[in-house]
């Protein structure tokens, strides 16, 4: 506002604003930029599952074509059946939900004891020990497998499905540093409130953190399904008989056995693949909450 004069009054200056218009045409422009590179990535990445569904549809002398073409002649559904019944996948199946289940259930059960103590309880030296723990990440697994073998070994649990379960109940670092994030970020004074009651140190774990953790655990819990039921590496070391063998290792069985019959590969392919959709798809909001949510706690 400039100061007038006896001759001329006082001048108001407004500040321009920007156009309502060029912002909405900015903020359209920017959103179908995004979601353009939304749909081109998410095309990169469905479009091999695409091709593994039509395969798996197609008749064994179609999969091989030339030019190579996505919709089969004919949708051959009986291929789900046929190739699920070469090789006894069902006692596969069986075997996989056996070790998996274990395996989520012991590292949610030891994870969360060993996260509790570095997270809530007070000790000497704690934070020197879980630098330790995360060091042993930096460790690659290749070099902890010959050991592992002559452990399991001398304890003669080889050609058993104990090597595939006992490790999980010991703990694993990355679960532990996730479970010990997220109770840091729980207030104490529920602690407190618990200890006034009467609650012991196991009693607050179990009846106030673990409720209250509900995503941080479906996180694990998800990590843990799909790392064990897709492992190939730890069936294929300590398994030798057929009717032990998980879901992964008959795959390899059977592409090794009916390695021209890829339409079959894929159909049962595509059968293992549907626990792992369900599970996730299902929990899909808190294992995206969960993972928002690990680290916000402070020290």
């Amino acid at each position: 506002m400039k100061a007038g004069t006896p001759d001329r009054p006082a001048t108001i200056i407004v500040p321009q604003r920007p156009p309502l218009l060029g912002m909405r045409a900015r903020s359209v422009l920017q959103t179908v930029v995004v979601y353009g590179l939304l749909i081109a990535g998410s095309a990169v990445f469905l479009l091999p599952f695409m091709w593994m569904v039509s395969t798996s549809l197609k008749q064994s002398q179609d999969v091989f074509t030339y030019p190579p073409s996505f919709f089969p002649n004919s949708f051959e559904w009986r291929n789900y059946i046929s190739g699920w019944t070469i090789l006894p996948f069902n006692t596969f199946l069986m075997n996989s939900l056996i070790v998996t289940f274990a395996n989520v259930i012991g590292n949610l059960i030891s994870c969360s004891l060993v996260a509790f103590g570095f997270a809530r309880l007070r000790a000497r030296g704690r934070d020197i020990l879980f630098l330790a723990l995360l060091a042993t990440l930096m460790i690659p697994r290749e070099v902890t497998i010959v050991p592992r073998f002559l452990l399991f070994s001398q304890l003669g649990l080889v050609n058993t499905l104990w090597p595939l379960i006992l490790p999980a109940w010991f703990g694993y670092a990355f679960f532990i540093f996730l479970l010990r994030q997220f109770f840091m970020s729980i207030p104490h004074d529920l602690d407190d409130a618990a200890r006034i009651d009467g609650a012991s140190t196991l009693q607050i774990l179990v009846q106030v953190i673990m409720p209250l953790s509900g995503p941080a655990l479906a996180t694990v819990a998800i990590f843990a399904f799909i790392g064990n039921w897709s492992n190939l590496l730890d069936p294929l070391i300590y398994l030798r008989s057929t009717e032990l063998y998980t879901l992964a290792l008959g795959l390899n069985l059977f592409r090794g056995q009916n390695f021209t019959q890829f339409n079959l590969l894929m159909a049962v392919s595509i059968i293992t693949l549907i626990p792992v959709l369900v599970v996730f798809f299902l929990s899909q909001k808190l294992f995206v909450r969960g993972v928002t949510l690990t680290g916000m706690g402070g020290r």
